[in-house]
């Protein structure tokens, strides 16, 4: 009787170890897909704070409005939320550039304290009259030929999470285009490392800054729009998602899209690892324990530059 259990024992522990490996590699590809997403989610975020030094608490109310405007856009025309982006973005680079003309550069040169209250406010206007216009109650965009998922020896691909992943990093890289091989984009860059000197050198900064805040309220909505496809919409996940930004960004290090890149990967995979250690509930705060962890050892972020601590 001892020699099948003797037999059987290696082979459990092979079972176990594969399993093991499987679930392992099946979080880490959930985190990566997940984390593709956050990077579009901090990147506009991260270019408001470093060019204009405000944290826009707006910035998750942009995200969920892209969301609903791809949702109602889809089930009204029929319109993919994957296309969704071509014109939720020049939108919402009107909304953000004009709002910033008229409203933010009045007090953008005034302490953090009074432009931290003043996107406070915006968020709760915004985000209310959501509340108002949509409700509450969660929508989610259903596809009726729903996409496969690929199986790749027990770890599962969903295929709309790829396509939005890919989307997002494809933004990613047309951001980092903007920024290093256009005009507007150089002057963006030389406000944000020296304003004085750009302004010796005939740059218009408050124009600067106008544009800058529209782009990062462009590619907010574009964030919203690829998220639609995966979590539930809602105006009640706009401080979530703001609360991702914040990570990402201080996670990442500001004053670089290399810093937005790696802190949404990293933040990304964090979450992943964390619901299959701790449980789903406990995801987020693995996350922000992991942020204070860094903080202590890197106050930059993992890619972040002197100057934008």
């Amino acid at each position: 009787m001892a020699e099948p259990s003797d037999g059987l024992r290696p082979r459990f522990l092979l079972w176990l170890s594969v399993r093991f490996m499987t679930l392992l590699l099946q979080n880490l590809v959930n985190g990566l897909l997940l984390g593709g997403l956050y990077v579009c989610i901090a990147i506009g975020f991260s270019l408001i704070w470093g060019v204009l030094n405000i944290i826009n608490l707006l910035h998750g109310s942009i995200i969920v409005l892209g969301s609903y405007i791809a949702y109602y856009a889809f089930t009204m025309f029929g319109i993919s939320p994957f296309l969704a982006p071509l014109f939720v973005i020049p939108m919402m680079f009107a909304f953000g550039y004009g709002l910033q003309l008229a409203v933010l550069n009045r007090v953008v040169d005034k302490p953090v304290l009074i432009t931290l209250t003043l996107t406070f406010g915006l968020d709760l206007i915004l985000n209310n009259f959501m509340l108002a216009a949509f409700t509450a109650n969660f929508r989610r965009v259903v596809f009726k030929d729903p996409f496969e998922t690929l199986d790749l020896y027990g770890v599962i691909i969903p295929v709309d999470r790829v396509v939005a992943m890919a989307l997002a990093l494809v933004l990613t890289l047309a951001f980092y285009l903007l920024l290093n091989s256009s005009r507007i984009g150089r002057a963006i860059v030389a406000v944000r490392n020296d304003r004085d000197a750009a302004v010796l050198m005939g740059v218009n900064v408050k124009q600067i800054y106008a544009v800058t805040f529209g782009v990062g309220a462009a590619f907010a909505g574009a964030a919203g729009c690829l998220l639609s496809v995966v979590f539930p919409i809602s105006p009640m996940s706009s401080g979530l998602y703001l609360g991702k930004a914040f990570v990402i960004c201080v996670l990442g290090g500001l004053g670089s899209i290399g810093g937005a890149l790696i802190g949404g990967l990293a933040l990304g995979v964090i979450e992943s690892m964390g619901v299959m250690l701790a449980g789903p509930e406990h995801s987020v705060l693995t996350g922000f324990l992991v942020l204070l962890a860094v903080l202590a050892i890197k106050p930059t972020g993992l890619a972040g530059k002197r100057g934008y601590e």
